[in-house]
C-alpha cells in the first residue's frame, strides 16, 4: 500500500474479525493470517468504505485508501469506543401518564429519580457564550404575538456566522437510540434539548424571513385565515380551515405553531444565520392543529400535553451555547421575550394531620415537608396557631409553591399523593375500613332483577344482551312515533335509543335462524326510553321471545314437532309472575291487528292497571328477517312490576282431609273467554272452593254453532274437616248460578 506514511494513525482489524458484507447477500468477510509477497500478516488495515462508515460524519477528511485518524488517537483503542459507536449503556422505554407530562424528557426523569433517592439533581449547563462585540438581538429581529390567549411566551435568540453540517457520532447516537433520525447539527442541537429539557424548539434561516416595516425581519404569533395555504417541512401542502395558530413573518406563515415548521424557511447546508424559537402555546390549540391536519410531532405530543413555560428561556439558552459549540458562530447579546401572560405561581396548602389522616400513618411533619421540597415544591408560609392552641394541637398548615412543570398538582390530595409515593406505598399500614357499609336504594332493585332473572332461566329461557341504539327504520310505526332520535347518530343502524326490546330480540332470532339455531327461547332485562309531552322517559323492561319447536326432538311420540304457540308463553309468563309476586293478574284479548302483533293481550293487574303485552308476531314482519316458524313476544313492564310484586312467602301445611271434585261442561258464547268465567265464579264467592281447572274445549258436533263447550274440574276442600255433600252442592249449585246467569252458559249432559 502506498496511501499511508509512517506516524499515520489508521483503524486495524485483527485476525478472527469479521468485515461487513460487500452486498447484500454475500458473508462476512474474515481476517486471516497469510502471505502477502512472502511476508506473514496479521491483520489488516483498513479504508472507510470497508468499515461502512462516512468519514465527514465524525470530522474526519473522505480520501481514498485507508481511513486516517488525527495524530491524537490513542494507539491501541478500539476504533467504535473512540469515534463514540459504542452506543449508551441503557435505553429505557417508559410509559409516561398524560398527567405528568414534566417526565417527557431527561430533566424530568432525573428529577423524578433524583426525588426517589435523594440523590443531588444536576442540570445540564445552560451558560449562554455571548461576545461583547456582538450586536444586540433587538437590532436583529422583532416578535410580535397577536393571539395572546394561544401563545403565553415566545423568545426569540439569533446565531450569526455558523456552520451547518453534520452532527458529531455522540449526537447522532444520542438521537437515533431513540428513534429520531440525524439531520444536521442545528436542528439536532434542537431536537436533543428538546429530549434533555422537554420544551420543543425551533430553527429558522434568519435570511428567509421577509424584513417588516421596521426593515427587521419579524416573527408574528397570529391565527391562520380561512383558506390560507401552507407547505410544511415533510413537503406536504395544507390548506387551512382557519383559526390555527401560526409563526409568520411580515407576508407569509412560516410554522404551523408547535406542529411542524415550513419548507420555506428550514435550515440548510448554506444557511449561515439561525433565528431560535423557543415558545408556550396552548395544548388545545396545538392538539387540534395536530388532528385536523393529520400531523403527529414530538413537538405536538409535548405541547399537548402542556410543556413548562418555566423552562422556555432556559431551553432556549442551552440550545443557544450548543449551537455554538457544535456549529460555530456567533450569539447575538440577549433575548426577545414577549410574554403577553405572564405565568402565576400555582399555591397549594397542605394540613399534616390531613395527610396521616387520609394514608394511615404517622409520617413527621419534617419528613412530609421534605419529600415535598425534593419534588421541587417550595415552602412559602404557614398559617399561625391559634393563641389558644394547646401543646399537643396538630402543626400548622403549610404552603407550598408548585414548580411550573408540575402541571398535575392542584389541589391539597395531589400533595398527599406525593407524599405516599415518596414515602414509599408498600410502608402504608393496611386497616379495616373505618365507618358505616353504605346503602343506596338501587342495591334492592339490583337484587330483584337478578332474582327475575334467576326465574326466567329456570323456566328454559336463555338471557340476551341487546344494543341500547337500534335502527330507527326498523320500527313498526307506533313505536317509531315515540322513539327517541340521536343528534349525532354513528351510522343509520344506530339511530334511536330503543323504545322497546322485542326489535332487539328478533334481531338475535334472525342470526340464530341464519346458523341454523331455530329452537329459540330468550329473554333480556334493560333499559327503554320513550318521548311524551314530558320530555324523555327512561323505564326497565323485560322482553321475551319463543319460536320453533315446544320441546327437544324424540325419537317417537305424538307431539315431536309441536311449535310453540300463545299458550306456551302464557304459561312462563304465568309461572314466573307467581313465582316472582305478582299475583291477581288477568290477560285480556286485544281486538284487531296493531301493525306487530298477528293476534295479542294484555297482561293486566286487578283488570286496570297495563303490565304488558303478549301476542304472535304478524307472519310478513318475521319472514322480513327469514323466520320461518311462528314467533311468540311479550314484553313485561318490570318498573310495575317491581312496585306492585309481593315477596313474601307463607307456609301452607299439607292437606289433611279429602277433597270433593265436581266437573261441568258449560256451553258459552264463542267470545267468553276464560278469565270471565273465572272472573264469575270469584264473584259467587263459593265456600270451599280449592281450585277451577279447565281441562277440555269442544266445538262443532252436537255444539251449536257460535258457541263452545268449556269443562271445568271445581274442586272442594276444608282445611279442619270433611266436607258433607249437602255443602258441596250448596256451594257448586252457586257457581253455576253464577256462570249461567252472568255469561248466559247452559250446561250439558
Amino acid at each position: 500500500a502506498q496511501n499511508f506514511q509512517a506516524g499515520d494513525r489508521v483503524p486495524l482489524i485483527l485476525p478472527g474479525a469479521s468485515l461487513p458484507p460487500k452486498a447484500p447477500g454475500e458473508a462476512p468477510f474474515t481476517i486471516k493470517v497469510g502471505r502477502i509477497r512472502g511476508v506473514e500478516s496479521h491483520g489488516m488495515l483498513c479504508a472507510a468504505d470497508e468499515l461502512g462508515l462516512d468519514p465527514t460524519a465524525h470530522g474526519l477528511a473522505r480520501e481514498d485508501g485507508l481511513l486516517r485518524l488525527p495524530a491524537d488517537a490513542p494507539v491501541g483503542r478500539p476504533l467504535a469506543e473512540y469515534l463514540g459507536l459504542g452506543g449508551p449503556d441503557v435505553v429505557f422505554d417508559l410509559e409516561i401518564t398524560p398527567n405528568r407530562p414534566d417526565l417527557n424528557s431527561l430533566v424530568g426523569i432525573a428529577r423524578e429519580i433524583s426525588a426517589s433517592t435523594g440523590h443531588p439533581l444536576r442540570l445540564p449547563s445552560a451558560t449562554v457564550p455571548e461576545s461583547a462585540d456582538a450586536p444586540a438581538v433587538e437590532d436583529l429581529v422583532e416578535v410580535r404575538i397577536e393571539a395572546p390567549a394561544l401563545c403565553h411566551r415566545y423568545t426569540a435568540r439569533v446565531i450569526r456566522g455558523l456552520k451547518v453540517g453534520p452532527s458529531p457520532a455522540w449526537l447522532r447516537q444520542a438521537l437515533e437510540s431513540v428513534g429520531m433520525r440525524s439531520i444536521n447539527n442545528v436542528v439536532d442541537a434542537t431536537n436533543y434539548v428538546m429530549l434533555e429539557t422537554g420544551q420543543p424548539l425551533h430553527a429558522f434561516d434568519l435570511h428567509l424571513l421577509r424584513p417588516g416595516a421596521s426593515g427587521r425581519p419579524g416573527v408574528v404569533v397570529r391565527e391562520a385565515a380561512a383558506g390560507e395555504g401552507f407547505v410544511t417541512l415533510d413537503g406536504r401542502e395544507h390548506t387551512l380551515a382557519g383559526g390555527e395558530l401560526m409563526i409568520a413573518d411580515a407576508h407569509r406563515a412560516i410554522a404551523l405553531a408547535g406542529v411542524m415548521g415550513g419548507r420555506e424557511t428550514e435550515i440548510q447546508d448554506t444557511t449561515v444565520d439561525v433565528l431560535l424559537e423557543s415558545a408556550w402555546f396552548a395544548p388545545t390549540s396545538v392538539r387540534r392543529t395536530s388532528r385536523a391536519l393529520g400531523l403527529r410531532t414530538d413537538a405536538s405530543y409535548r405541547f399537548e400535553r402542556g410543556a413548562d413555560p418555566g423552562a422556555v428561556d432556559l431551553a432556549s439558552r442551552r440550545c443557544a451555547a450548543l449551537i455554538v459549540e457544535l456549529a460555530g458562530g456567533v450569539l447575538a447579546q440577549g433575548v426577545v421575550d414577549a410574554c403577553p401572560v405572564p405565568a402565576e405561581p400555582r399555591r397549594v396548602t397542605l394540613r399534616h394531620d390531613r395527610v396521616n389522616e387520609v394514608l394511615g400513618t404517622r409520617i413527621a411533619p419534617e419528613e412530609i415537608e421534605s419529600h415535598l421540597v425534593r419534588l421541587g415544591l417550595r415552602a412559602v408560609g404557614r398559617r399561625p396557631r391559634p393563641v389558644d392552641a394547646g401543646s399537643d394541637a396538630p402543626p400548622e398548615p403549610v404552603t407550598f409553591e408548585v414548580p411550573s412543570f408540575r402541571v398535575d398538582l392542584k389541589h391539597e390530595i395531589d400533595l398527599v399523593e406525593e407524599v405516599c409515593r415518596l414515602h414509599g406505598v408498600d410502608r402504608i399500614p393496611s386497616t379495616p375500613p373505618r365507618g358505616a357499609v353504605g346503602s343506596h336504594p338501587f342495591d334492592a332493585v339490583h337484587d330483584q332483577l337478578s332474582e327475575a332473572r334467576r326465574l326466567l332461566t329456570g323456566l328454559g329461557l336463555d338471557e340476551a344482551q341487546g344494543q341500547t341504539l337500534v335502527a330507527g327504520a326498523g320500527l313498526d310505526a307506533g313505536r317509531r312515533a315515540v322513539a327517541v332520535a340521536l343528534a349525532n347518530p354513528l351510522s343509520a343502524d344506530m339511530d334511536v335509543l330503543r323504545p322497546s326490546l322485542l326489535p332487539g330480540l328478533l334481531d338475535i332470532l334472525a342470526h340464530n335462524a341464519a346458523r341454523r339455531v331455530l329452537d329459540v327461547r330468550l329473554f333480556e332485562v334493560g333499559r327503554v326510553f320513550s318521548r311524551g309531552d314530558n320530555g324523555v322517559r327512561e323505564g326497565w323492561r323485560v322482553g321475551l321471545v319463543l319460536t320453533g319447536r315446544r320441546d327437544p326432538v324424540f325419537w317417537s311420540g305424538p307431539d315431536r314437532d309441536a311449535t310453540c304457540d300463545v299458550a306456551d308463553l302464557k304459561g312462563v309468563l304465568e309461572e314466573f309472575l307467581e313465582q316472582f309476586g305478582v299475583r291477581g293478574v288477568q290477560w285480556r284479548r286485544r281486538e284487531g291487528d296493531d301493525g306487530f302483533h298477528l293476534e295479542s293481550a294484555d297482561i293486566l293487574l286487578g283488570g286496570r292497571l297495563a303490565l304488558g303485552t303478549l301476542g304472535q308476531l304478524r307472519p310478513d314482519l318475521a319472514r322480513r328477517r327469514n323466520l320461518r316458524a311462528p314467533v311468540l313476544v311479550a314484553e313485561l313492564d318490570l318498573d310495575q312490576l317491581l312496585a306492585r310484586r309481593n315477596a313474601g312467602r307463607s307456609f301452607k301445611p299439607l292437606q289433611a282431609f279429602p277433597s270433593v271434585r265436581r266437573d261441568a261442561a258449560l256451553l258459552v258464547p264463542e267470545a267468553v273467554t276464560h278469565d270471565a268465567v273465572l272472573a264469575a265464579v270469584r264473584q259467587a264467592k263459593p265456600e270451599n272452593l280449592e281450585s277451577v281447572e279447565l281441562f277440555d274445549v269442544f266445538r262443532g258436533g252436537q255444539v251449536p254453532s257460535g258457541r263452545k263447550s268449556l269443562a271445568y274440574a271445581f274442586t272442594y276442600r276444608a282445611a279442619d274437616r270433611t266436607l258433607k255433600e249437602e255443602e258441596v252442592n250448596a256451594s257448586h249449585g252457586r257457581v253455576l248460578a253464577a256462570c249461567r246467569d252472568k255469561l248466559g252458559a247452559a250446561f250439558r249432559e
